[in-house]
């Protein structure tokens, strides 16, 4: 059977429900106004009991209407850049029948059953947020719409049908009276909530699927956006890091005179494998840890190297895993082929480096504490303070904010946890910022994973059985242990391998766990972004081994597939495709299906004598189903191929005597302006359910990428980055 991750993820389990199941609750608001709120339940007989359980005010709702007509937003997603502001206002304003330049919003608090539809966990990643909210909030929407409606209606003594809302106006169009939202919030609040709620038809939508202007836009632009890194408070002071540089490793004695002796160094902290230098600003911090003499105890990973762990992913290719997809007989027919075709390809270790430095503010009193922070979990990282600091988690306050860059690194809490630590020995509000450099080397990084690929072709070349074996990091077992089930398969390692689209009989995808000895976790386009990369490699190699067109070789296996066939045919038009190039220039093309889109991408690249790749033009064409604003969907695409550039071209974390030795962005680097390609994005019109949008992007430009080198220079690339050694001077394939 072949799944993809929706369909392996059982929303029936404990905490966990589906979109479209929920209970609406309406209540009045401090200040006369009106709250509506959606919150996730097994089914909807419990309705009853969850609205004894949440009497009057709800500070936990969605939509607030004041009694001045203003309308707050609660987001139960977090921005990070990624458009879901804008993107879950616009589903509650569409039904809410409001205009967007009137929205105010307003971040979730840390609530976990409140704000963790529909899994009961509180986080923003994972390309689930449209996918998963789709529903819920145009339902919270259209109830509050329909409570005021009826308040308007019993006000008039009309028919409900006789009336309807527009622009923030109930509207009673026989008599022409119109009354504003404000105004029915009291006698709204007292009205129960509708039983049931009537979604608009796509047919009568305003807003969704318009190119709406952002409502984060004009504050990032202007400066009045407020990121975690802009807290400050009344006699704040300042924390600079030095953790082990050794995974693993403690701390065994620091002398601490020369730092103290520095201007403006208050304070010394240290924790079992880091030291902290407080001081009256970053920059005074910087230089008292500068000024540390630390001596480490590097413990059992001092002599860790990346080549050892690559020995020890390909050794667990050996070893029996837990088999996610298993359909006919393919691993006894690879098995049996003398003639099968086999490749073995590497992932390598990643870091995040998100634009805003990694950072958290913290102020621990006595009963209580304060945080102000940028996380993709707040719920999880404000329990974990508590937890810290000894205090039930109502006692810490936890204040989200703008996210300057996640990509799955403020998934975890690990910084807040550290911050939390310090500041508990500080007496007044601390803020720790890491430099570039300790975040870059002490990073949860996407892990190392090996794969190996075999296949058995027909007569004509294409693949009657595949085989996929990879190992490497479980990120759920430690992320979302409940996720992993029974069978130990873990859906992020294998995704995008289970759910591969071409018609292909017998086929196996099998993940070994080897966790190893460096903390790993969510990189952005998570599993597809290294089993597409693999696979969507893998399927060029068996074109050019049957001596076919790579873009024929792969219609020819998606005839029950008309949206990933349109897809790629689309691309190949609009890329020029079989249209002749210069020497040493290639064309690749890939097929990405997960999260429920599908996207094909052709990306053009140039490759000099010296081996420097030159990428000038990639063509992305997306079926995400159906759009709330195209014009974060085209940005998504652009910003996530530019991402999956950068780790195509210079990408890779290594490891020597235990220690990471890239640090900043001069071994590190990021794809610059000038590097940047030329992006066509096209967006094929859908009435599907919406798919993912924030991780196709990155998930598909990284096969496309390897198959363009390939056309360019015959050299098949088995790991990333491309380094200009491995290219120089190679002859063109095609």
């Amino acid at each position: 059977m072949t799944m993809g991750l929706r369909d392996m993820l059982d929303l029936s389990a404990p905490g966990a429900s589906p979109s479209r199941r929920g209970f609406l609750k309406v209540s009045g608001a401090v200040g006369g106004g009106l709250m509506v709120g959606w919150w996730p339940l097994a089914d909807a007989a419990d309705a009853a009991a969850a609205s004894a359980a949440r009497p009057g005010y709800e500070a936990n709702a969605f939509i607030t209407i004041g009694a001045d007509d203003s309308v707050t937003l609660t987001m139960a997603k977090v921005e990070m850049g990624q458009g879901i502001y804008t993107a879950l206002a616009t589903l509650m304003a569409e039904e809410l029948e409001v205009d967007m330049n009137r929205v105010v919003l307003r971040a979730a608090p840390p609530d976990a059953k409140a704000y963790g539809a529909p899994f009961g966990d509180q986080f923003t990643g994972g390309s689930l947020s449209i996918r998963t909210m789709w529903e819920p909030m145009r339902q919270t929407g259209a109830a509050t719409r329909m409570v005021l409606v009826q308040a308007a209606a019993d006000g008039w003594k009309v028919p409900v049908a006789a009336c309807h809302a527009e622009h923030g106006e109930v509207v009673h169009a026989a008599s022409g009276r119109r009354i504003r939202y404000g105004q029915l919030v009291a006698a709204a609040s007292r009205l129960p909530a509708p039983q049931k709620v009537a979604l608009k038809p796509a047919s009568a939508f305003k807003l969704i699927g318009k190119p709406l202007k952002r409502l984060d836009t004009q504050a990032k632009t202007n400066g009045t956006a407020r990121f975690g890194i802009d807290a400050v408070l009344p006699g704040m002071l300042f924390a600079s890091v030095a953790a082990s540089p050794v995974f693993g490793g403690r701390l065994q004695s620091v002398n601490d005179a020369k730092a103290l002796a520095l201007p403006g160094v208050r304070q010394v902290v240290k924790l079992p494998n880091a030291v902290a230098v407080v001081a009256d600003n970053t920059w005074y911090a910087r230089q008292g840890v500068a000024a540390l003499e630390i001596v480490w105890d590097e413990g059992a990973n001092a002599a860790l190297t990346t080549a050892a762990m690559q020995a020890t992913v390909s050794a667990a290719l050996l070893r029996p895993g837990a088999v996610a997809r298993n359909q006919g007989d393919a691993q006894k027919m690879v098995d049996a082929d003398p003639k099968k075709v086999e490749a073995t390809y590497f992932n390598p270790l990643l870091a995040h480096a998100p634009m805003e430095p990694m950072n958290c503010t913290v102020h621990v009193r006595a009963d209580s504490a304060d945080i102000w922070v940028g996380t993709q979990v707040p719920a999880r990282a404000r329990d974990a303070a508590a937890k810290i600091l000894g205090l039930a988690p109502e006692k810490v306050t936890l204040h989200n904010h703008l996210l300057g860059g996640g990509f799955g690194r403020r998934l975890e809490h690990d910084y807040i946890d550290q911050a939390v630590a310090i500041a508990r020995q500080v007496p007044v509000p601390l803020k720790v910022t890491w430099t570039r450099e300790e975040d870059i080397q002490h990073d949860i990084f996407r892990g190392m994973y090996a794969h190996k690929v075999s296949a058995t072709l027909d007569t004509q070349g294409f693949p009657l059985a595949l085989v996929h074996k990879l190992s490497g990091p479980s990120t759920l077992a430690t992320f979302a242990p409940g996720w992993i089930k029974a069978d130990q398969v873990d859906i992020d390692a294998v995704d995008g391998s289970v759910g591969y689209p071409y018609e292909i009989a017998n086929m196996r995808t099998e993940h070994t766990r080897e966790d190893g000895a460096i903390p790993t976790g969510f990189w952005r386009g998570v599993g597809p972004t290294r089993n597409l990369l693999v696979l969507e490699s893998f399927m060029d190699e068996l074109a050019f081994k049957a001596g076919k067109d790579p873009l024929a070789y792969r219609l020819a296996m998606l005839s029950k597939n008309p949206r990933a066939t349109k897809v790629l045919k689309t691309a190949a038009e609009r890329a020029g495709w079989g249209a002749p190039l210069p020497a040493r220039s290639g064309r690749g093309i890939a097929l990405m299906f997960a999260w429920d889109t599908y996207l094909a991408q052709v990306v053009d690249v140039a490759v000099d004598d010296d081996g420097t790749v030159k990428v000038q033009r990639v063509v992305c064409v997306v079926d995400c189903g159906t759009v709330v604003n195209p014009d974060t969907v085209a940005a998504q695409i652009q910003g996530g191929i530019n991402f999956g550039l950068t780790a195509a071209l210079y990408g890779e974390i290594t490891i020597d005597k235990g220690r990471a030795v890239q640090s900043n962005f001069h071994d590190y680097p990021m794809l610059r302006m000038n590097e940047a390609p030329r992006i066509d994005v096209e967006i094929v019109p859908s009435t599907e359910p919406p798919g993912g949008i924030g991780e196709p992007g990155t998930a598909g430009v990284g096969a496309a990428f390897v198959n363009a080198v390939f056309a360019a220079t015959g050299k098949r690339l088995y790991s990333l980055p491309a380094k200009p050694e491995q290219l120089a001077k190679a002859a063109k394939a095609v």
